[in-house]
């Protein structure tokens, strides 16, 4: 089944580039569009409805987002839930406007309380306080699920969201400060390396858990997701809790994780923690059995992911290093 024409929005990003990359692959849609933040500002609402009325899609793609890690998130919190709720509402509605009765929208892990029951399924959402570094873009994501919710059950469009755990792959974002934690300590790491620094020192004690997957796995995921037909979707998902949680499955406490991508980069100095850094939440692990009810389960092992990050790295982010 062809989805026709669609629309990725943040294609230049990580998750926005794996899904063009899948759609390509698979060769599901008829026609891919895409336009750079020079072409369209997606925080503009006048020139974002009038892109959409002009191209009319079939499908959308919410990809593009203001992301980061807790440091990014925990200074730049006026920016982070005013663009990403400009760049949602924008689309959504703007996509309504045009008669697009497709979207795909992209949420985060981050939505569910920061004490939800482990793993945290669909209905954790506002069942309790939101982890407070990253409340502003957990406030803007809930929106747009419950945009997405709210234009299904008034005007029956066919409005779905996805929430991945937390994600790392090919194209993601290096900085020192602002990036999550596997691209971060990639990073670090590869310099301590390469300067024969005697230690890295990670934020925080190590202990807490975090769950990551693979972009390409999300963006197999979304185009999976798509290709499911309207009424057999809506038979199986409640349109008043509409969102999808999609994960890799297990788990691992930070600790571990700096342990292998240590390993992976070959640095043999000295691994530090920083206790005076904020943690998050204790644990983040999805339940996703629905979408694995629907006859998805993620195909890229977790040291296999990390090795083709930390060979994207080398190869393509030299600026960084």
């Amino acid at each position: 089944m062809s989805l026709g024409r669609v629309f990725v929005a943040g294609h230049r990003g990580m998750v926005g580039s794996a899904i063009v990359r899948r759609l390509e692959q698979g060769g599901d849609a008829t026609e891919i569009l895409t336009a750079t933040r020079d072409e369209l500002d997606l925080t503009d609402q006048r020139a974002t409805f009038d892109w959409l009325g002009e191209h009319r899609p079939d499908v959308v793609i919410i990809a593009a987002a203001k992301v980061g890690g807790i440091h990014a998130n925990d200074t730049y919190r006026a920016d982070f839930i005013y663009q990403n709720l400009a760049i949602e509402t924008n689309l959504i509605h703007g996509s309504y406007l045009a008669g697009i009765q497709r979207i795909l929208f992209l949420g985060s892990s981050c939505i569910y309380p920061k004490m939800a029951p482990q793993p945290m399924s669909e209905d954790c959402l506002l069942t309790g306080p939101l982890e407070p570094t990253n409340e502003p873009y957990a406030v803007a994501k809930i929106a747009g699920i419950k945009m997405c919710e709210s234009y299904n059950i008034q005007y029956g469009t066919d409005y779905r969201s996805v929430m991945p755990t937390n994600l790392y792959g090919i194209g993601d974002n290096y900085h020192p400060e602002n990036s999550h934690v596997i691209p971060g300590l990639i990073r670090r790491f590869h310099e301590a390396k390469v300067n024969g620094d005697p230690s890295v020192t990670v934020w925080g004690t190590g202990n807490v858990r975090r769950e990551f997957l693979f972009s390409d796995d999300l963006a197999d995921a979304c185009v999976f997701l798509l290709n499911i037909p309207r009424d057999n979707f809506w038979s199986k998902v409640d349109m008043h809790c509409s969102h999808l949680n999609v994960g890799y499955g297990e788990d691992v406490t930070i600790r571990e994780l700096a342990g292998l991508i240590k390993d992976a980069v070959g640095f043999e100095g000295q691994l530090e923690f920083d206790y005076s850094k904020p943690d998050g939440s204790p644990q983040k692990i999805l339940d996703s059995g629905v979408i694995r009810s629907l006859g998805w389960s993620p195909k890229i092992r977790f040291e296999d992911g990390l090795r083709q990050a930390l060979k994207d790295f080398i190869e393509t982010q030299r600026a960084y290093v």
